[in-house]
């Protein structure tokens, strides 16, 4: 079951099992799945299990990570996941829910084919459900211990008594469970009623990446911002609370109409929200980027002044699990706003590296919004903790670390035992 490499080092195999992982380089979609598997490579050898996209390889090698997407339609049709969440893709086009059946039908049998050809030492499965699953039914069937990552949307929009008795099955069998936050651990835990609690792990960020130098004039220039340069990345989605922001900013603009807002993302309500900005008079305040490749995103974060995620709960139960994108900016030098809501509390501590409002609240956002710009140049203190706090704890090397120590340790393995040069006779 464990290899040897080229260099004369052997590693155990870990099969990781996602519904979010890039389809082609310089994809828009959330990385953070392959940034971990990439800083996992020099002590596993790691084979990705994920869906294939139109237009997506359904093998290839990336970085040295092993890719297979399973297909389950016509390939025209086969996207369910990428682009934008599950779970919104199906609340916004219930034609999507006649692809589901196949869906999980070829996840299930591909994914048990791959466990049978590959015979990992251990199985990463992201969100509970379905991948939770699927890895615990692996194990029961081939005896692999396994660790499952929770990070959100698999907790909080999936409440009724039929998933709730789904994650106590995987959660009482897995070796080991993780959360992206504290939050989502005391969720978890009081949906399945464990007592044991999950081990809290966030998903990372790559500070050679984020950073301050990252700097790029050219992107006020591009969009006319000439005073304070207020910026959202993410998803536009319902969770997000991007509308809260876009009705803030019109009180803003009332008191300080110099100050505009970037929003930088693409996602199923992008149409509704930039009817909001027109119906609003917003055109030259708020400003569309689109989505931009992940690589793209540091100038962004290191040109803006302030950082604000407007997070609230959907209708269903959904709400932020982590955070990461406050992270990012928070290690490029923004001042960050958030919401009390999901996980962002792991990140903020308001008045410390940041600031945080109610969720859903446009007169709150709007007042702590301009607390911030008239008073941005006396903030440089609680900007700099910002970024300290985010590399001590953020950091993708810190975050690979503890999760390869989790899966030596679930499998037993001794890393000295593990990665060691061939003997030669």
């Amino acid at each position: 079951m464990i290899g040897w490499n080229s260099k004369g080092k052997m590693k155990p195999k870990l099969l990781v099992v996602t519904s979010t992982f890039p389809r082609w380089p310089n994809d828009t979609d959330p990385p953070f799945v392959y940034e971990l598997c990439k800083r996992l490579t020099d002590d596993f050898e790691i084979i990705v299990h994920t869906p294939c996209y139109h237009g997506a390889l359904p093998q290839e090698r990336m970085q040295g990570i092993q890719v297979h997407r399973f297909r389950y339609f016509l390939s025209r049709f086969e996207r369910l996941a990428g682009g934008q969440g599950i779970v919104p893709k199906l609340r916004r086009n219930k034609l999507y829910y006649l692809l589901l059946p196949f869906f999980l039908s070829a996840q299930f049998i591909s994914f048990l084919l791959l466990v049978t050809k590959n015979k990992p030492n251990v199985i990463h499965a992201h969100w509970l459900i379905p991948q939770g699953l699927l890895a615990v039914i692996a194990k029961r069937l081939y005896g692999i211990p396994v660790v499952v990552t929770a990070h959100g949307a698999d907790i909080f929009s999936m409440r009724r008594s039929m998933f709730i008795r789904l994650k106590k099955y995987i959660v009482a069998h897995a070796d080991r469970t993780v959360t992206v936050s504290a939050t989502l651990a005391k969720v978890l835990m009081a949906d399945t009623g464990s007592v044991v609690h999950p081990e809290v792990i966030s998903m990372g960020v790559d500070a050679t990446v984020f950073s301050p130098q990252k700097i790029d004039g050219t992107i006020r220039k591009q969009y006319g911002i000439h005073g304070p340069f207020l910026l959202y990345v993410g998803r536009l989605t319902e969770k997000k609370g991007v509308q809260y922001l876009i009705d803030a900013m019109f009180r803003v603009a009332g008191k300080r109409p110099d100050a505009k807002l970037l929003i930088v993302g693409h996602g199923e309500l992008e149409k509704e929200l930039k009817g909001r900005v027109e119906e609003r008079g917003l055109q030259e305040v708020v400003k569309f980027a689109g989505g931009q490749p992940y690589a793209q995103l540091p100038p962004y974060y290191a040109t803006a002044d302030i950082f604000i995620g407007p997070s609230i709960q959907a209708r269903g139960g959904d709400t932020e699990g982590f955070g990461l994108t406050f992270v990012e900016a928070a290690m490029s030098g923004c001042l960050i706003i958030g919401t009390r809501s999901g996980g962002i509390e792991d990140i903020i501590t308001d008045g410390h590296n940041g600031f945080l409002v109610p969720p859903a609240s446009t007169p709150a956002l709007a007042e702590k919004i301009l607390q911030a710009v008239n008073n941005f140049e006396n903030y440089e203190e609680i900007r700099a903790r910002g970024r300290r706090d985010a590399l001590e704890k953020f950091d993708w090397e810190v975050v690979a670390k503890r999760y390869a120590e989790l899966f030596f340790d679930v499998k037993n393995i001794k890393k000295s035992e593990i990665i060691k040069p061939l003997s030669t006779k």
